[in-house]
């Protein structure tokens, strides 16, 4: 019988490079390290200087001391300046078990309504509120600025308090103008779309829709005009403009917010398996354009230990294990005033299930949590 031969696994550069972005955490390191040029080009692209959570790390620890099980915090933000207050669009946790072999991954809906607590750095009071407003309410810097890496404090706070996770082991704040250079970068991603999909923004040529005249001072829901780019179901392949357009739609879908969750999920999964590809795992001039476009997109915290810590210990994960969470739940009003969202029953116990590292055997006992089109 002939022997079996083993797949050849990307080098560590290539691993290391796969993580920027929102696939920070589902890709990993290799055995062997190579291209030690790529790997110190990729830890200085990165902001990984972001304190996130508030303080600097008492001393620098290496990659073994990253042990499961772990949560990392991912928000996603739009490009804005530095006088406007941010908001967090997409609000992604991921769980790899004490294994560290797997990853499930949730989306927390960003109109979820909830208990924001109090924040001294800004001086905010606490209240309740839609949860992507946390990120506002805890950047102010008191000098007419927002510092997202202080909004991202209370973020986290504010997550920890809805779900019970009380420590993020690492955090990111992946802004999505620099995200799109990735995918650019990348050549594309390939991934399968579920439903059909009208963007609320784009033409089918990629150039804004035109803005009807009355809505000038924004107080239409639905303020555009003309031609709409539309997304139908099967496989493709999206340019980079493409990609991000679908994965931010909401509008006009079934669940609204919901599905978009699960596109983005689908989204971070495809890129996750695209980046260890062969046409871009083992091309250095690629991962080089990668590397750069993650300067503009990353702001990442590791909790003391480095980008290449990470990726060594997540030596193991396989993107292809990933299991994607859904999160149902419905809408809050006050008499016929739209609040915001509420999770459906059942969901703490989900919480619950991540706080003590058994979700393989709560999906199994519920089913209904996967998102099956992923």
């Amino acid at each position: 019988m002939a022997e079996s031969v083993k797949p050849r696994r990307a080098p560590l550069w290539a691993r290391l490079a796969a993580v920027s972005g929102v696939v920070l955490m589902l890709t990993s390191g290799a055995v062997f390290v190579t291209g030690s040029a790529l790997i110190t080009r990729y830890t200085g692209a990165v902001d990984a200087d972001g304190r996130l959570f508030g303080s600097a790390s008492s001393g620098r620890r290496g990659a073994e001391d990253i042990r499961g099980p772990l949560n990392i915090l991912l928000a996603g933000i739009d490009p804005r300046d530095e006088h406007t207050a941010p908001l967090s669009d997409s609000i992604i946790v991921a769980h790899i078990p004490a294994g560290m072999d797997q990853v499930y991954m949730f989306s927390v809906p960003r109109d979820l309504y909830v208990d924001i607590p109090p924040f001294a750095p800004t001086g905010y009071a606490g209240g309740t509120a839609k949860i992507n407003s946390a990120m506002s309410y805890g950047s102010a810097t008191g000098d007419g600025r927002h510092d997202v890496r202080q909004g991202f404090q209370l973020l986290a706070r504010t997550v920890g308090q809805l779900t019970g996770i009380q420590d993020f082991q690492a955090g990111a704040i992946i802004n999505f103008g620099g995200f799109k250079k990735i995918v650019e970068a990348m050549g594309g991603v390939t991934m399968k779309i579920d439903m059909t999909v009208r963007s609320e923004h784009l033409q089918p040529s990629g150039k804004p829709r035109p803005r009807r005249p009355e809505c000038a001072d924004n107080s239409c829901a639905h303020p555009y005009t003309g031609p709409q780019k539309t997304y139908r179901p099967g496989t493709y392949h999206l340019r980079a403009w493409e990609a991000l357009d679908y994965v931010r739609q909401r509008y006009g879908l079934p669940h609204s917010d919901y599905d978009r969750q699960r596109h983005q999920q689908q989204f971070i999964k495809a890129m996750a398996g695209q980046a260890l590809s062969k046409g871009v795992a083992t091309s250095p001039s690629r991962m080089l354009a990668i590397l750069d476009a993650a300067g503009d997109a990353l702001t990442f915290d590791g909790n003391g230990h480095s980008v290449l810590d990470w990726g060594l210990a997540l030596k193991d994960l396989n993107t292809d294990n990933m299991v994607s969470i859904k999160l149902s739940g419905g809408g809050v009003y006050a008499g016929d005033t739209y609040l915001g969202e509420k999770l459906a029953d059942g969901s703490e116990d989900f919480f619950e299930a991540v706080r003590e590292d058994r979700v393989q055997e709560f999906l199994l006992a519920h089913p209904e949590f996967v998102n099956r089109n992923s």
